[in-house]
């Protein structure tokens, strides 16, 4: 099976005299997505002892991925001029376990020749049969990464350690999560009931911004998100790596209708217009921006899912999987019922939800405004 979701493969170096360059890429790389990724990466030039390399990493932009794993180079033969260098792939599609994997492969054969002609061969390989071998006879497959393992797994390779094997521990008053590996009902432990405000933010197409120090924990975290709303299956509203001072990733991301988007700088949580609600990860706080507190009023089928959603996180015997199924069958019953509030339209061609048919029905303001919405969203007004 080819793989058409495979744009470019492309190789950063840094090396001795501290410079970094992009010394390979097939085919050659947009200048803009180049500037975008070089600012990314972890790699930069200048003498730094004390450079915090992120192994793995990923983002979007203007709907391309790019996945960057980056390494250290020393007493390497076939790279004596070589510090530091990334392999860098841009695709069409979210599939971090494939590309990892890919990255991986090409990082060996990299550091085991220090030619970009072996990795020439192997990506044709993957792009017109969707496999390829290493020298050693190792097997990359596409068909192994499965979209739909991608969007059910939770986790990016770390130190191996779950989050219940990891520290939680508290300094003053913040509690402070160390996270390597989280799945969604880690992230509805982490933020309790007041998840049920990320869920109907998701679930009403809402602008959903989350903040961390760290860039491994907004992966992690960010990845399950949509997840609260399987029936949909769209990662492509995921931009995990936004930064705030950058005011073409800022562009790119308000140039979308809503998004799940990840900073590193606290200080974006004082730009209310970039989000609906704000989420904390360091202190499992969620906040609603002041324009968006009417949207998030909450009624008895909130609290309702909300009790659902942290008394199900808590049941260790029940697989993530188990918990993304049975939320996404309540989600799904709660649009039934709200279709069935539907009313032909003027000219017959569909149903759709109209206010006044709501108003009939003499629900609360909370719940009125919150099925409106919801219609909204799902297409129906």
């Amino acid at each position: 099976m080819a793989s058409s979701e495979l744009k470019c493969v492309a190789i950063i170096e840094k090396d001795t005299n501290h410079d970094v360059l992009w010394t390979w890429s097939f085919p050659a790389v947009d200048p803009s997505l180049q500037l975008l990724i070089s600012k990314k990466c972890c790699i930069k030039s200048g003498e730094n002892d004390n450079e915090t390399i992120v192994p793995f990493m990923y983002g979007q932009h203007n709907r391309l991925w790019y996945y960057l794993l980056t390494t250290s180079v020393k007493d390497t033969p076939s790279l004596p001029k070589v510090t530091h260098f990334a392999v860098v792939l841009v695709t069409k599609d979210f599939n971090p376990e494939r590309y990892e994997e890919l990255s991986e492969l090409f990082r060996r054969s990299y550091m085991d020749t220090g030619s970009p002609t072996v990795l020439l061969q192997q990506y044709l390989a993957v792009m017109t049969k969707g496999s390829c071998e290493t020298a050693g006879e190792e097997i990359f497959d596409i068909s192994n990464f499965a979209p739909r393992k991608a969007f059910l797994s939770a986790s990016i390779k770390g130190n191996g350690l779950s989050i219940s094997e990891n520290i939680v521990h508290w300094i003053g008053f913040n509690l402070f999560y160390v996270i390597c590996c989280v799945s969604l009902s880690d992230v509805i432990n982490i933020f309790g009931v007041e998840t049920i405000l990320i869920y109907t933010a998701v679930l009403l197409k809402k602008k959903i911004v989350f903040y961390s120090p760290r860039i491994e924990t907004l992966l992690n975290i960010t990845r399950a998100i949509p997840q609260l709303v399987w029936h949909r299956q769209n990662w492509n509203i995921l931009h995990p790596l936004i930064d705030s001072n950058d005011e073409t990733d800022i562009q790119n991301l308000t140039s979308t209708r809503y998004y799940i988007a990840g900073f590193t700088d606290a200080s974006v949580e004082n730009r209310n217009e970039l989000y609906d609600i704000f989420a904390n990860i360091s202190d499992g706080e969620v906040s609603i921006a002041p324009h968006a507190k009417d949207t998030f009023q909450m009624g008895k089928v909130h609290k309702d899912m909300a009790m659902f959603m942290v008394n199900n996180a808590k049941e260790e015997e029940k697989s993530d999987e188990q918990l993304v199924t049975e939320l996404s069958d309540k989600t799904q019953s709660l649009i039934n019922n709200l279709k069935g509030l539907a009313v032909a339209n003027e000219d017959n061609t569909r149903h759709v939800i109209k206010l006044e048919k709501l108003r009939e029905r003499k629900l609360t303001s909370a719940m009125e405004n919150f099925l409106y919405n919801l219609a909204a969203a799902e297409g129906m007004v």
